[in-house]
């Protein structure tokens, strides 16, 4: 393998550490397969493909990932099914503006 392969890899295998990275890698067709659901709920989101953003976390419980499923019926601009599932994350539904709670979760995941 050369070099530049064995790198190139790497950069894919890799989880990113911060929102610079995680966009970097909205380039590929898929999000690598090894990161948890919830971060690939927001590479879809990210990528435009709300329903495969949702079908990452439908079937997830706990605090991260019900708080991923609040966002995306937030942005679907389903605000009852969002309070519940902010409710099941232990949050209320913020006033900020969509980008910023994607930059907070994102944050959080990573």
């Amino acid at each position: 393998m050369s070099e530049e392969h064995e790198k190139f890899i790497l950069a894919i295998m890799k989880i990113p550490q911060n929102l610079r990275e995680f966009e970097a890698t909205l380039k590929n067709e898929h999000p690598p397969s090894h990161w948890k659901p919830q971060l690939q709920a927001l590479w879809w989101d990210a990528k435009g493909d709300w329903n495969r953003a949702h079908d990452c976390v439908d079937s997830l419980s706990g605090q991260q990932a019900s708080w991923v499923h609040a966002y995306l019926h937030r942005k679907e601009g389903d605000f009852w099914n969002a309070d519940y599932w902010y409710g099941r994350a232990g949050k209320r539904r913020p006033s900020k503006p969509l980008q910023e709670e994607f930059t907070d979760l994102l944050t959080q995941i990573l």
